[in-house]
């Protein structure tokens, strides 16, 4: 990090003024935009610890004011929680697993030239990502497949995005050439075993990008859960945080003093939640982060 640090001082000696000039404001411009991106979620964990009158009147800026953990003890009071971060923990490993093993299986032999099926295949798949079959005729197969209100809708449905598959597929056409497959061809090596062996390992910086959209897109998963889930304790987290606001926002019945009481807990929860639903995911990001920058980048320069 040292060494890295004394280069970009060295190169910044030796620029012209135009080149610092250029640097400074690029930097300064990447700086604001930085602090516009990161203000309100800092916002929000200040928010989630303030006096709700506080945060009303405009009087929390940088600082908590009138230190409140009001907003999480009734959060995690609700022991509905807990089992629907268990869910929601299940949801995201199995399902982002399955996702995974689906995509790629057939990324590769859509990245193939000399796939036969590739033109019409590539075409069915597109077709899905433009027209769906709507929202009743989803819930008709859900239920006739037996699944609905169980686990394995969650899991199941949202198995392959088309998105990244495209993805994977140019992963695999930019980085893994026809040529290497011939040559393990002639040694005996089926395109199962080429698939297992060599495509699969020299794909883990694509494979750590798509674990990160599809475990977000899961963790994040709501309306798949309000529509096919009818019992409370199969759940996402995110479905039961959205119950737990609504119980808590002033109903209208009561004394002025517990109507006023129940709307500064709802202030509260409302920025707890998002915390709660969030932190795990940020949590996890920087691990991840250097893989999801190379795999961004794919296909975006041609040799």
């Amino acid at each position: 990090m040292k060494g890295k640090k004394r280069q970009l001082h060295r190169s910044f000696r030796t620029q012209g003024f135009g080149d610092k000039m250029f640097d400074i404001v690029n930097y300064g411009l990447l700086g604001l935009i930085a602090l516009c991106v990161l203000y309100p979620l800092y916002f929000i964990i200040i928010a989630s610890f303030s006096d709700p009158v506080a945060i009303n009147n405009g009087r929390v800026g940088f600082w908590p004011v009138g230190f409140n953990t009001t907003g999480y003890e009734k959060i995690f009071e609700n022991m509905k929680i807990w089992r629907s971060y268990s869910n929601t923990i299940f949801y995201t490993v199995a399902g982002t697993g399955i996702n995974i093993v689906l995509t790629m299986m057939l990324a590769y032999p859509l990245s193939r030239k000399k796939f036969f099926a590739k033109t019409p295949l590539m075409i069915f798949v597109m077709f899905t990502m433009y027209f769906q079959g709507g929202l009743i005729p989803t819930y008709l197969w859900i239920n006739d497949l037996n699944l609905y209100n169980t686990p394995w809708v969650m899991v199941l449905l949202p198995a392959i995005n088309v998105f990244n598959l495209i993805i994977a597929i140019n992963f695999i056409k930019s980085n893994i050439p026809e040529e290497l497959y011939e040559a393990a061809a002639i040694d005996g090596c089926s395109h199962i075993k080429f698939f297992a062996r060599i495509v699969l390992p020299l794909s883990k910086t694509i494979i750590v990008v798509l674990v990160l959209y599809y475990g977000v897109a899961h963790w994040n998963e709501f309306m798949n859960g309000l529509i096919y889930l009818r019992d409370e304790g199969l759940y996402p987290l995110q479905l039961t945080l959205r119950n737990i606001l609504l119980q808590n926002q002033a109903s209208g019945l009561g004394d002025v003093d517990s109507i006023i009481e129940q709307q500064k807990a709802a202030e509260l929860i409302k920025y707890g939640v998002i915390i709660v639903s969030t932190l795990p995911v940020l949590v996890i990001y920087p691990f991840l982060q250097k893989h999801f920058e190379k795999g961004v980048m794919v296909g975006s320069v041609k040799g």
